[in-house]
């Protein structure tokens, strides 16, 4: 029987499903997006985002906890540091759960799961570049190599001519 059934186990036993939800979200926090199964990228999406809103306050008492939840120096280190000052504004949802397709062998559905403002793609940044600017311009297809109608240019025209004169 489901009663009382409130995540998924994903078929493991809870000293497993443990281990492999924590060594899930250390690969998250050093790589920044992984590639997993969906049942268990939902499954660490719930486990993750507690942790990184933990993260957000930088105290002595919030580094034993998240070290407590994932055992690692590195991943605290990463989490406490680049990742915290990035995603310090945001108010919650951290990370993104694309799906990918299905697995050839087995046919299990596959996901992408990454920190949401890490993906250069998505943000419009460059990788290291900073938060302020780099904000790329739209590119249009409406005019030709010229860069403007007719009229504008017979505008800019007369505008030079005057300039001239003066």
């Amino acid at each position: 029987m489901r009663h009382g059934k409130k995540f998924n186990h994903l078929g493991r036993k809870a000293g497993h499903r443990k281990a492999l939800l924590k060594n899930l979200s250390i690969s998250l926090f050093e790589h920044k997006r992984i590639q997993t199964t969906l049942p268990k990228a939902k499954a660490l999406r719930r486990h993750v985002e507690p942790i990184i809103t933990k993260a957000k306050t930088n105290s002595t008492h919030s580094r034993r906890v998240v070290f407590s939840y994932l055992q690692n120096k590195e991943a605290v280190k990463e989490l406490f540091g680049p990742i915290a000052s990035t995603i310090g504004d945001r108010p919650g949802g951290y990370v993104r759960v694309i799906r990918t397709g299905f697995r050839k062998g087995d046919g299990a559905e596959m996901a992408l799961i990454e920190l949401v403002d890490f993906n250069p793609d998505y943000t419009g940044k460059k990788t290291g570049e900073e938060s302020t600017g780099g904000v790329k311009k739209r590119r249009r297809r409406r005019g030709g190599k010229g860069g403007g109608s007719a009229e504008t240019s017979a505008v800019a025209a007369t505008v030079t001519a005057n300039e001239e004169e003066e």
